[in-house]
């Protein structure tokens, strides 16, 4: 099998990948999650013991989203090859975290990663310690910065907006995206700085 072997070593409780923990900001899609990322990113650039995760994603590469572009025969492929710690699909798209996350956090790493609230139950099972930031915004400006990035039609937007998952449990922290950049992503900085 090729990807990243994982050892009883690196397994902490129950099988799951630990000591590191996974930090999944999740929230429905316009929410700003990508640029509160980036934001936090930024500002933690010294921490040796904080990563930012790239995804996998069955879509070229574009200027909003920081990620590696695959077609569907190859996230089939690593998928298949046990290559990916965490996958799901959404909106018609796979996305993946790759197995450079796997050593991350068996180093005892902090990965922070853009995730799903339908993959949730599955990162909690994959991993030991798994903290959820829920980011979300108003109705009114998801759709707004949804229709500004150009990829769907309108009624595409609101259909999109109207079947996102509800979370399961509560999440370690929740913010309002609506204010400047600085506001809501010094709050991701600051939660992950406390970790």
């Amino acid at each position: 099998m090729s990807g990243v072997a994982v050892e009883s070593s690196d397994l902490s409780g129950e099988g799951r990948l630990g000591p590191g923990q996974l930090v999944l900001v999740v929230g429905p899609s316009g929410a700003g999650k990508d640029t509160l990322i980036a934001y936090a990113r930024e500002r933690l650039a010294g921490r040796a013991d904080i990563s930012f995760a790239r995804r996998r994603i069955t879509r070229p590469a574009d200027a909003t989203e920081n990620h590696i572009a695959l077609d569907e025969r190859a996230f089939a492929h690593g998928v298949a090859m046990g290559d990916f710690p965490l996958y799901w699909q959404a909106n018609g798209l796979s996305y993946a975290l790759g197995p450079e996350i796997t050593g991350e956090i068996v180093a005892g790493r902090i990965v922070v990663a853009n995730g799903s609230r339908a993959v949730l139950g599955r990162a909690r099972a994959r991993f030991a310690r798994v903290r959820v930031v829920h980011v979300t915004a108003p109705l009114e400006v998801l759709a707004a910065r949804l229709a500004a990035r150009g990829r769907e039609a309108h009624e595409a937007v609101l259909e999109r907006l109207r079947r996102e998952p509800a979370l399961d449990q509560t999440p370690d922290l929740r913010i309002l995206n609506v204010d400047a950049v600085d506001a809501a992503g010094e709050r991701l900085a600051a939660f992950l700085r406390g970790l």
